[in-house]
């Protein structure tokens, strides 16, 4: 189990956008991190913590923290803005290399053609051919850079409310590319919102798999959001992602299912929250690194 190291993310913390004016500081995010138990923790949206390497390289050093990786989350899905993810994809690769962090996840984010159908995958519009084979060939673009160029190990990370969020065509994608090139980052709260139980994934996939967020999930508030159509950031607010162990991700069948496969590397605590909400990201964080303790992590 030495093997497996256990991180945090700013998201944790309410850090979903770099320019957000409710996002606590990066200084707060770093030291309530380590606070909390941590010993690496992801970049956060590219331009949240410092882009001067030296800078951001002290304070890590400071707080013996390490960086994980970053994510990636922009809007693959949409051609017009293929300036912006270019611009967040060069940034975080060289942010990336710059710390010898090795892990790049890619999110399409959320789209507003999605958003209304999250957690409802028969009902989700879907892409025609044409518009697919784009959107495909833009990941691949960031994947070929991601790997080719800084040596990074890319991944892509299904997410509600995106157009790589259920089953079918997270495997449609997996199926078009390299495994060698094109991993597969499992989010096990993510997967719940969409409708698949993320063990028999995790089985299917163990070759594909060299990271993981850690997300729990509250069934009875998600069970709320997908029947009235919650915003995704509103279901958020409303908790629909709970502490670790209080949800229905079954964490003992991760923790057995790795160990017995013999991974080794990082698995980041994330809980997506509203930054100006009643939680406490510090007390959230500490309770989920003990949870994770209980169970042999």
């Amino acid at each position: 189990m030495a093997a497996i190291k256990i991180g945090n993310a700013p998201c944790s913390w309410g850090v979903e956008f770099a320019d957000d004016p409710r996002n606590p500081s990066w200084e707060t995010v770093l030291d309530e991190c380590k606070a909390a138990g941590y010993h690496g923790i992801e970049l956060g949206p590219v331009g949240f913590m410092p882009e001067d390497p030296a800078r951001l390289a002290d304070a890590l050093a400071a707080r013996d923290l390490e960086l994980i990786g970053g994510v990636l989350f922009r809007p693959f899905h949409d051609p017009a803005q293929w300036e912006d993810v270019l611009d967040g994809a060069e940034r975080t690769c060289k942010a990336l290399k710059a710390h010898g962090a090795q892990h790049l996840v890619l999110i399409d984010s959320i789209s507003p053609r999605r958003a209304p159908t999250a957690g409802r995958p028969n009902e989700a519009e879907q892409m025609d051919a044409a518009e697919w084979a784009a959107f495909a060939g833009r990941i691949d673009h960031v994947v070929q850079m991601g790997h080719g160029d800084y040596g990074l190990t890319v991944s892509i990370h299904p997410h509600a409310g995106g157009f790589c969020d259920f089953l079918p065509e997270v495997e449609r994608l997996l199926g078009e590319t390299d495994p060698e090139i094109l991993h597969l980052a499992i989010d096990t709260g993510h997967s719940h919102y969409a409708g698949f139980d993320p063990l028999p994934v995790m089985q299917k996939y163990l070759d594909r798999i060299d990271y993981i967020h850690f997300k729990d999930i509250a069934p009875d508030v998600k069970q709320q959001v997908i029947a009235r159509r919650t915003d995704f950031y509103e279901a958020c607010a409303q908790g629909i992602f709970c502490n670790l162990g209080e949800g229905e991700t079954d964490f003992a069948g991760v923790r057995d299912l790795l160990v017995e496969s013999g991974y080794r590397g990082w698995c980041t605590v994330e809980q997506d929250c509203d930054p100006t909400g009643e939680t406490s990201p510090i007390s959230d964080a500490r309770a989920n690194r003990e949870f994770l303790r209980t169970i042999g992590f």
